[in-house]
């Protein structure tokens, strides 16, 4: 990453992550794949019944679903999940999780979360029952403000994800998200 840009992202994420300390959140900032790795393990004991929600921030670009299952943790994996009622469970289940991890589609500056949930499990999950949730979240995520992270979830994040989904929603069938 250029070095203006690296700049830009750790004061950005400054200010993200002093509004979501007023919020009642802690956060934390990684330069790096390398750095937020090691991060994330430190938040989640070993024996940990940890589950997740989508995240192509998780799944691909951090591959850390992959590092879960080879350690020390005990998984509730959809993934693996041969059968709808299958994926259903885990859905359920991972309510009861001690750690559940998931991204957001946009982060205001003022420390608000925006998310497009195609089934709802992961802002259910987000509002109540798994002890901890950790949401790894890119710098190209942060807004402005509310109003242009409504619109990054809307026009940016929503319909990739309804296509890759291959869900039946507006966002697949014209490329944006609305009412």
């Amino acid at each position: 990453m250029e070095g203006d840009k690296k700049e830009l992202y750790r004061l950005r994420a400054a200010k993200v992550l002093s509004s979501l300390k007023k919020r009642g959140m802690d956060g934390y900032y990684a330069e790096s794949r390398e750095q937020a790795i090691p991060i994330l393990l430190s938040l989640i004991p070993s024996g940990s019944l940890v589950a997740w929600g989508g995240s192509i921030t998780l799944a691909r670009d951090l591959k850390f679903y992959d590092i879960l299952r080879k350690g020390p943790y005990k998984i509730l994996d959809r993934d693996a999940a041969k059968t709808p009622e299958e994926v259903e469970k885990v859905f359920r289940e991972s309510f009861f999780a001690d750690s559940y991890l998931m991204s957001s589609n946009a982060i205001s500056m003022d420390g608000e979360l925006v998310n497009i949930d195609g089934r709802g499990n992961r802002v259910a999950a987000l509002i109540y029952g798994p002890r901890q949730v950790l949401v790894v979240a890119g710098c190209n995520k942060i807004c402005p403000d509310l109003d242009s992270a409504i619109r990054r979830a809307r026009e940016e994040a929503g319909p990739p994800n309804a296509e890759r989904l291959k869900m039946n929603t507006p966002c697949r069938q014209d490329g944006a998200c609305h009412e």
